[in-house]
């Protein structure tokens, strides 16, 4: 029972990681305005003013204090 536990939490921590990123927007056109120094014309899937902000430890804490309780549950069977 333990085990099954912690491998759903640990499954839904990375749902919710996962739902949370996609929930903030488009990845491609985050800002819907055209960039003027582009090299390439309309979206890219890679825009320069995208920072590495939806991977913060401040938006994804729910879903990581999940997954360590999965692997601490997972680990507990192991260890015992």
């Amino acid at each position: 029972m333990i085990v099954i536990l912690g491998a759903l939490l640990t499954i839904a921590g990375v749902v919710y990681m996962a739902g949370a990123t996609l929930r903030r927007g488009r990845l491609s056109d985050p800002a819907h305005r055209p960039a003027p120094n582009l090299a390439t014309s309309g979206p890219t899937l890679e825009p320069r003013r995208r920072g590495l902000g939806f991977l913060g430890l401040s938006q994804n804490w729910p879903g990581l204090a999940m997954m360590a309780i999965g692997f601490i549950l997972l680990l507990s069977v192991i260890v015992l």
